[in-house]
């Protein structure tokens, strides 16, 4: 039963929707949207039914966050915990989705209209308009800035000497807040746009299904200046299959990290600068596929909840596959090569939690099942990485923990292989594991199996 001002009370029980998920458009331009009051209101109202329901405690630290002062408040009631602290909970949240499409009952179409994650980055935002930032928080979320200063030849093996002793990531700590158990990627001055010119390959397109057979890969911040040899695995699994790729020939960090800080404006100057060139490739027959999970569902789910009027952000939509999402469909039409030279044994795959929200099911897992002489063990658990959260001092051992059982279960098994279609959660719970001692991305695997 709902009290008079459409709240539930505490403690109701009540059975959720049947329905599938319904995403609501990102009401971020409207006036209500930035209103300290409104907002505050709504946090009070969704905290109630979550604090009624608890089914989400498990996911990650916002939900215990919040049980935890509702438990220690005088009225044991979401109406005794000072809105003061409300930022306790939001802070943790690092906008994974999980809660949204795999726990909570209440979410549209039923009349709760439960959206924890975007309630969340609604405050972050709100905050971020008020207070602004730290600076540790604008470099570590200005992904294409960093890298590319990094990226420069001779600073790239500088900073990243520098990133491998222990007294310059203790000074680090101490100066910018970056943990310094974390584990921080490497920068190369070879690129991926670099070292790419000499393996495009024309190929004719056949179209298979929803596929044309043509794919420009965002490459991403990451794929470009972190992992450059993840795109070369990604040029030769492609090519081997028949499949045209390049690399889409200009672009920005897709605004991820810019929207888990609630920089909105920010996200708003990424879209514009990659929007037109993605939605132009579309316009010349190309499907979209990036090697990152995060900025797959940017372009799939954010962005159109955000722009949900603009006619180029939503057919960049459209085209974008996650790339064994891709594989899989070709798959089906029989357009996959199973012409594999190599087993990979045991895999311990961890399935990224942006990867898992797309709604696909385990195309990555079902693909290298493929490869004679494979067992692949999916983990659905979340890595405790977004991003930056598990580089970040406060939240570091938060993350540690929200990792322990998948690398519990990595370290039970002691695989062949460990992978996860994010590199950095793939990090972060490599370093974390006493049985693997690095990850390794599912198309590396794959590249592997065929030998290329």
């Amino acid at each position: 039963m709902e009290n008079e001002s459409g709240k539930s009370p505490a403690g109701a029980v009540r059975e959720g929707s049947l329905e599938a998920p319904t995403r609501h458009p990102i009401e971020w331009r409207s006036d209500d949207y930035w209103d300290r009051q409104s907002l505050e209101t709504e946090l009070e109202r969704v905290f109630d039914i979550c604090h009624g329901c608890r089914r989400c405690v498990s996911l990650c630290n916002s939900f215990p966050t919040l049980f935890d002062l509702v438990d220690e408040s005088e009225t044991l009631e979401v109406d005794g915990v000072d809105k003061a602290d409300y930022s306790k909970v939001v802070e943790q949240c690092y906008l994974c989705d999980m809660c949204y499409m795999a726990k909570c009952p209440y979410v549209p179409p039923h009349e709760w209209n439960v959206d924890f994650p975007h309630l969340m980055l609604r405050a972050k935002a709100v905050e971020f308009r008020e207070q602004g930032t730290s600076l540790r928080n604008k470099v570590l979320s200005s992904t294409d800035t960093v890298a590319s200063l990094a990226s420069i030849p001779l600073v790239d093996i500088t900073v990243n000497k520098l990133n491998e002793t222990a007294g310059f990531r203790s000074l680090l700590e101490s100066v910018a807040g970056v943990h310094h158990k974390a584990p921080v990627p490497s920068y190369h001055s070879n690129t991926l746009r670099k070292q790419v010119k000499n393996e495009t390959v024309s190929i004719f397109p056949k179209p298979a299904g929803r596929t044309k057979g043509k794919v420009a890969l965002y490459a991403t911040c990451y794929g470009n200046y972190n992992s450059p040899e993840l795109g070369l695995d990604f040029f030769h699994v492609f090519q081997h299959n028949r499949i045209h790729i390049e690399l889409v020939p200009k672009e920005q960090c897709c605004g991820m990290p810019k929207l888990e800080l609630g920089d909105l404006e920010s996200v708003n100057k990424a879209k514009e600068a990659n929007i037109p060139i993605l939605a132009e490739l579309v316009d010349q027959g190309f499907d979209l596929i990036a090697p990152v999970p995060s900025c797959v569902l940017m372009y799939k789910q954010e962005l159109p909840l955000m722009f949900p009027d603009d006619e180029d952000v939503r057919k960049v939509q459209q085209a974008f596959f996650d790339p064994f999402e891709y594989l899989f469909l070709r798959h089906k039409e029989g357009m996959l090569e199973t012409d594999f030279k190599h087993s990979l044994g045991d895999i311990s795959y961890q399935v990224a939690c942006h990867l898992r929200v797309q709604n696909i099911g385990l195309k990555t897992r079902d693909i290298l099942n493929l490869v004679p002489g494979t067992r692949v063990d999916a983990i659905e658990r979340c890595s405790g990485h977004d991003g930056t959260y598990a580089v970040k001092t406060e939240f570091y051992d938060h993350a540690v923990k929200i990792a322990r059982p998948v690398v519990r279960k990595v370290d039970e098994k002691n695989p062949h292989s460990f992978a996860s279609d994010c590199p950095m959660a793939g990090n972060h719970i490599a370093k974390l594991s006493e049985s693997v001692d690095r990850p390794a991305h599912p198309m590396t695997l794959l590249r592997r199996a065929y030998g290329l």
